[in-house]
């Protein structure tokens, strides 16, 4: 699998330097490409589903609230069912985010989603059983992939900001559908760095995802 390492960075950084030089200039000013995958599988999803849609400081506060409620650090998926859906939404959660974690919290425990395993999968597979948890869609399931497992091929189209991004640096008219985008990302061979690709595209808007 093609996985974020500082070498792999700067590998990255030179196919698409050499291929696209529209990204060229934003690579050399940015610099090298800094995500740093880590295995905190279960903690980022369960953070994730907490801070939909809420700005950072709201997603902060909720979070700690809910930690808060279990004596600690982030909770296991056992003590999450343990707790009524009421006592999740008194930390601050929605009804449907409550239905979200606890949601994680059994695809976990029945082992229909395996972070022991994860690993292994490609993109397709590791997307088909994020996106079949409550809560979790394609642009989460792209993030973690990104952010989390350090996947250096994902190309996540349906990002508001890679589309505003690739309109101002390819200088189209109009915003670009995600079947443009990915054109556009084929055209100019960022394969197989299309995450090292999105994270500059983002970084020219100085607009990286929360």
């Amino acid at each position: 699998m093609h996985v974020a390492t500082p070498a792999k960075l700067r590998q990255a950084a030179k196919h698409l330097s050499a291929h696209d030089k529209i990204l060229q200039p934003v690579i050399a000013e940015t610099g090298l490409c800094d995500l740093r995958p880590h295995r905190e599988y279960y903690r980022e999803l369960g953070e994730s589903i907490i801070g939909q849609q809420l700005s950072v400081k709201a997603a902060r506060t909720i979070r700690q609230r809910f930690c808060d409620l279990f004596g600690g650090p982030f909770p296991s998926p056992e003590m999450i069912l343990a707790k009524p859906p009421e006592a999740l939404r008194g930390a601050g959660l929605s009804g449907a985010k409550a239905t979200y974690i606890r949601d994680l919290a059994q695809h976990v425990l029945d082992g229909s989603l395996s972070f022991d395993t994860i690993d292994e999968l490609d993109n397709e597979d590791i997307l088909a059983k994020l996106v079949a948890v409550k809560g979790i869609g394609e642009w989460t399931a792209h993030m973690f992939l990104m952010f989390c497992m350090g996947r250096l091929d994902v190309l996540p189209t349906g990002d508001l900001g890679i589309r505003n991004g690739v309109r101002k640096l390819y200088g189209l008219d109009a915003l670009p559908t995600p079947l443009e985008v990915a054109e556009i990302a084929k055209t100019n061979h960022w394969h197989p760095y299309e995450s090292v690709a999105s994270w500059y595209v983002w970084h020219s808007l100085d607009n990286m995802p929360a």
